[in-house]
C-alpha cells in the first residue's frame, strides 16, 4: 500500500476521534493566533469543514476581508471568493458549500488550509485530491502569502511523506499552539 494511502486512512480515523474528544478545539486555536497578528493583510482564506476537519469558524483576523475556496473543477487550483457572514453559500463542483459566482475572486495574503497529517517541518498530507498543492502553488507564484495548517494537536505525525509537488506549510495553528516552521 501507498505510504500516503495508508497514514490517510490511520489519518481520518484518528482525526474523527480528536474531534470528539475536544469539541472546543476551534475556538482553543482561534486563541491561539499571535497577538500581534498580521497588519498588512486584505484577505485571508479559510475553508467549510467537511467532515471532521477543525472548524475555521472562530479565526478572525484584526484586518482583512475573509476568503473561502471554490472548487471549479476537480483538477484546477482552487479559487478563493470573497464571502460575509451573511452571503449565501452554493454547492461548488465537489459539493462543498462556497461562495456564489457573484462573488469577487480574491487572492488571500494567508491561507489557513485543512490537513489530516502535519509535522515539524512544515510537511502536510491532505486528502489525495492534491486541491490545496495545486492552490498553494499558483498562489505563492502570484505573490507571497503565508499558508497556515489547522489542525488538532493529535494530528502531528514524525514525517509526511512528501513529493516534488507537495507544498509545505509555513505554520501550524492547533488548540495548544501556534508554530510557525519557515
Amino acid at each position: 500500500m501507498d505510504p500516503k494511502a495508508a497514514l490517510r486512512a490511520e489519518m481520518r480515523t484518528r482525526r474523527r476521534r480528536l474531534a470528539v474528544e475536544a469539541p472546543d478545539a476551534a475556538e482553543r486555536a482561534a486563541a491561539n493566533l499571535p497577538a500581534n497578528g498580521w497588519p498588512d493583510i486584505e484577505v485571508y482564506g479559510l475553508y467549510h469543514p467537511v467532515g471532521s476537519e477543525l472548524d475555521p469558524t472562530p479565526i478572525r483576523l484584526k484586518t482583512g476581508r475573509r476568503a473561502l475556496p471554490v472548487v471549479v473543477s476537480p483538477d484546477a487550483p482552487l479559487v478563493f471568493r470573497l464571502h460575509g457572514p451573511n452571503d449565501p453559500l452554493t454547492p461548488d463542483a465537489l459539493g462543498i458549500p462556497a461562495p456564489t459566482a457573484a462573488a469577487p475572486q480574491v487572492w488571500p495574503d494567508i491561507v489557513f488550509a485543512p490537513l489530516l497529517a502535519f509535522d515539524r517541518r512544515g510537511g502536510r498530507l491532505g486528502q489525495g485530491g492534491g486541491h490545496y498543492d495545486r492552490t498553494i502553488a499558483d498562489l505563492r507564484a502570484r505573490k507571497a502569502v503565508l499558508v497556515i495548517g489547522l489542525a488538532y494537536a493529535g494530528q502531528e505525525v514524525d514525517d509526511i511523506p512528501m513529493a516534488p509537488h507537495d507544498q509545505r506549510l509555513d505554520a501550524i495553528l492547533t488548540e495548544t499552539a501556534y508554530v510557525p516552521v519557515r
